[in-house]
């Protein structure tokens, strides 16, 4: 036999649920390390097109920590999609910089960001033409961490592109021109290169 709820045992339900709710977005709050809420925001514009936004909340971001590694990794990709490359090459060879200085051995997350601001790199410079220096910066991120920089899972090739642009196609995409004769080489394939991934771990 069920028993009748009373308007007021509703209402202390009621209140002790948004109580709950209320607790936990402020724990939610306030246990984020410093800049990473920022981060979050500036990734949703980033994957909705939307760089100046995306920058202002990357540089929110380093106000509330400086040298945070999604900030910096961000405005790298901000910089490069707007094609403001000198900006954006300065970004990832700092954070390049930054994460060599700093790493520690048990630092997955922090060698998943450097293998990721080599792999950007690497793009820049296959964007700009340079193409060595862009093979360079592809090896060297598998280097450090290859698992991090090896595309998409395979439920992202089941639905949308069974062979996804990956560093290491890239790297044999490379090698294979470099060693034809040089008038017959081909690095930019713009059908092909357009599907290139920004990397951030």
């Amino acid at each position: 036999m069920q028993l009748p709820v009373s308007g007021r045992t509703l209402g202390l339900m009621l209140l002790v649920m948004l109580g709950v709710g209320i607790l936990t977005i402020g724990v939610d709050y306030f246990d984020t390390p410093p800049g990473d809420y920022e981060v979050r925001k500036g990734d949703i514009h980033l994957s909705s097109g939307e760089w100046e936004q995306a920058l202002e909340d990357f540089d929110a971001a380093l106000v509330a920590q400086p040298d945070h590694r999604g900030a910096l990794m961000g405005r790298g990709i901000a910089f490069l999609q707007m094609e403001r490359y000198d900006e954006a090459e300065a970004e990832f060879q700092y954070l390049i910089d930054f994460l060599e200085g700093t790493l520690v051995e048990d630092d997955t997350t922090g060698r998943g960001a450097l293998a990721a601001a080599y792999a950007n790199l690497g793009i820049l410079y296959d964007r700009t033409g340079r193409h060595e220096q862009a093979l360079e910066s592809y090896v060297s991120s598998v280097q450090v961490d290859r698992e991090s920089v090896e595309g998409p899972g395979i439920m992202h090739r089941i639905i949308h592109n069974p062979e996804p642009s990956s560093v290491e196609n890239r790297i044999r995409h490379l090698v294979s021109q470099f060693e034809l004769p040089e008038e017959e080489r081909v690095f930019t394939m713009p059908e092909i290169d357009e599907q290139q991934r920004m990397h951030k771990p």
